[in-house]
């Protein structure tokens, strides 16, 4: 099992930055896929990105050169850095975790955190 825990939403103006941070515990994460996803009001969750052993990352094309996961193994963390924020980027942000390896479908994933909301004004 794998609890996961977001933080570091809130509200932001447009052009803004913001971190948020996944905090896990139950097992290491270092072989894991760490996926973040995202839902906005009346719409799907949908993919953000995923981050695998190493430095290895997809990402959708919506946030591609603005946002960047990482991770700490040691401290069992993941982050998704989001730059340049846009309005379209409100939304959920949900951490989670795949036995598989770089999935984007949330149906992969075994593990989710409750999410934190991320909204950017105009």
């Amino acid at each position: 099992q794998v609890q996961l825990v977001e933080s570091g939403g809130g509200l932001v103006q447009a052009g803004d930055s913001l971190r948020l941070s996944c905090a896990t515990s139950g097992r290491t994460i270092s072989t894991l896929t760490m996926g973040w996803f995202r839902q906005a009001p009346g719409k799907e969750r949908e993919f953000v990105g995923a981050h695998w052993s190493g430095s290895t990352t997809i990402y959708t094309d919506a946030v591609k050169g603005r946002f960047t996961i990482s991770r700490d193994n040691a401290k069992n963390t993941v982050y998704l850095q989001m730059n340049s924020l846009k309005p379209e980027d409100t939304a959920v942000y949900y951490c989670a975790a795949s036995l598989y390896i770089l999935r984007r479908t949330s149906t992969s994933y075994h593990y989710w955190g409750q999410g934190t909301q991320v909204t950017v004004s105009s």
